[in-house]
């Protein structure tokens, strides 16, 4: 976005900028201290560069820096010629020089995590970048102490000498590899998946992944998480026991599909996706990250997939509602497993004095048609909320802070709920403390929601409780047809002209309570509350067996007048 883009700018302009001024200043000056404490800034701001643009090529400037440094290091000592410092030189250039070749080389090897292996040379690779950044600035430090020249040269040598050693490896892997494949392969092997969980996403997108593995896990069968971008390998690894492998060519792809996989599970429709659709031995199923009346949820591209379990009967509704043609036997209605902590409220709950009220804004997606983030107005609900007596519940979407105009917009709604809450002491939620909360905590703790058009409100359908949907775009009265689930919700105009009106149906009357219950079933599906998960680990089950055909869905539960459902069973 605009803000991720000027910072990047400025970053480039920082480190190149001082790394061409501390040069000057040592070549053209007399001024080498300066112009040393200048080539520790370059340094210093070439390390900040790295952390906002991990692929910064910082090759020109490092050159720069480097001689610099050794100019100022010559006049230190007495401007003459010294050895030492001349194959200090050398060695330290050929260091700069090679250091983004064998960083991009060590990119493309595989690495794993919970596997007892190490695949040490792409990690040593990923921090070379780091490694010369601090070793030119142990030299700019001998330079400024005016230490004798052989200091830095035995610096430069062992770092020589680790470079060559990844090197050597690096070459012997791609020109010499071993016979049954690299470590990584052969502890697969001897791990045996019979499934796998394929992931590729922007960052910040981790979620996608973490919700499902408690529930894969639930199968009982030994599987393995394999990832398209390195970022997520860390937090993913520790969020599970099972081996979380990094591919980032089709060649280590290769090496981890092991030949006792049976299936693969998808949670999004990245664009990646199809290095693993190649391998037809598999049967591909996809999950999704969360079931909505957003567009996404209807995509075409869900055609590619053998298997596409859903939520209830309404997706597969959805899918035809958009003109997405798909044969009806590749769905499997399983529920929504992640909701299966969620409390359910079988009696409406009206004229709460004191409501607490779960507001959960999306972001503004990649395009401009699946634009229904509520925050440009949200400023309004909130205020009403307040002057309502209600404690809120802020948990905006992960990709908010993408956008800067967003984030502004929800950086003053949590000014005005922190100002609220020191004037009445209402106990509001909001920022970091909402993400150290599940979902599913956020919403037992609400009495209400209101929610964009997104996933959280299907998952808020299970408890039985009410909830109201911003209308965002220009579908006026056509909103519910284009989006069903509202039905059974408050809509709130984005004009924000029947928010008070929506706020006492929500709050006070509830008049859709009954509608609620036969809609839950027509979104969450129709599966037993003590046992709900087992539907989706069952259905997974069954794809690690051949010539399964999976079974029709049951017909919704009858409700009562007052808006609960007859039997006890959800």
């Amino acid at each position: 976005m605009r803000g991720d883009l000027v910072r990047k700018l400025l970053a480039r302009v920082l480190t190149t900028g001082l790394a061409v001024l501390a040069f000057l200043v040592v070549a053209l000056t007399g001024a080498t201290g300066w112009g040393l404490a200048i080539a520790v800034a370059a340094l210093a701001a070439a390390a900040v560069e790295r952390r906002i643009r991990p692929g910064a090529d910082g090759v020109a400037e490092s050159v720069l820096v480097a001689a610099g440094i050794l100019v100022g290091y010559a006049r230190r000592l007495d401007g003459g010629f010294h050895a030492a410092l001349a194959a200090t030189a050398l060695v330290l250039l050929g260091l700069v020089l090679l250091a983004a070749p064998l960083r991009a080389a060590g990119a493309l090897e595989i690495r794993a995590a919970n596997l007892p292996v190490r695949t040490w040379t792409p990690r040593v690779t990923e921090r070379l970048g780091d490694a010369l950044l601090v070793l030119l600035g142990l030299v700019a430090v001998a330079a400024a102490a005016t230490l004798p020249a052989w200091v830095p040269l035995v610096a430069v040598l062992l770092v020589a000498a680790g470079c060559a050693a990844v090197g050597l490896d690096l070459a012997r892997r791609r020109f010499r590899p071993p016979a049954g494949g690299g470590p990584v392969g052969r502890a697969l092997r001897r791990h045996q998946p019979e499934f796998l969980l394929y992931f590729s996403a922007p960052p910040g997108s981790e979620y996608q992944v973490t919700m499902w593995l408690p529930y894969l896990e639930r199968i009982g069968r030994p599987f393995l998480v394999l990832l398209r971008e390195p970022e997520f390998l860390p937090a993913i690894a520790a969020a599970t026991s099972a081996p979380v492998v990094f591919c980032p060519t089709l060649k280590t792809m290769d090496e981890a599909l092991v030949p006792s996989l049976r299936a693969a599970f998808y949670v999004n429709h990245g664009a990646k996706n199809s290095h693993c659709i190649r391998f037809s031995q598999l049967t591909h199923v996809q999950l999704h990250h969360g079931d909505s009346d957003k567009a996404p949820s209807a995509n075409p591209v869900s055609a590619i997939f053998d298997r596409i379990f859903v939520a209830g009967p309404a997706a597969i509704d959805r899918y035809a509602r958009a003109g997405v043609e798909i044969p009806a036997e590749k769905f499997v209605v399983v529920g929504r497993p992640q909701v299966e902590a969620i409390e359910v409220r079988r009696e409406p709950a009206r004229r709460l004095a004191a409501p607490t009220v779960l507001y959960t804004p999306t972001w503004t997606g990649h395009h401009a048609d699946a634009d229904y983030c509520s925050l440009p107005v949200a400023e309004t609900v909130i205020r009403r909320l307040l002057d309502r007596g209600a404690t809120v519940i802020l948990r905006a979407h992960p990709y908010t802070g993408q956008n800067p105009t967003s984030a502004r917009q929800l950086a003053r709604l949590t000014e005005l709920l922190a100002a609220d809450q020191a004037r009445t002491g209402r106990a509001h939620l909001w920022g970091a403390t909402t993400r150290e909360l599940t979902l599913t905590e956020c919403v037992n703790r609400s009495d209400a929601l209101v929610s964009d058009v997104s996933g959280v409100i299907s998952d808020y359908l299970y408890s039985g409780k009410p909830y109201a949907v911003t209308d965002m775009g220009v579908d006026g009265e056509h909103f519910v047809e284009r989006f069903p689930l509202a039905g059974s919700g408050y809509v709130l105009r984005r004009d924000m002209s029947n928010v008070d009106d929506v706020l006492a149906e929500l709050l006070d009357t509830d008049p859709k309570a009954a509608d609620r219950w036969a809609t839950r079933s027509r979104y969450l599906g129709d599966f037993p509350a003590d046992s709900y998960a087992e539907a989706f680990v069952d259905a997974a089950r069954r794809q690690l067996e051949p010539d399964w055909n999976p079974p029709a869905p049951r017909a919704a539960d009858a409700v009562t007048q007052h808006g609960s459902p007859l039997s006890p069973t959800p």
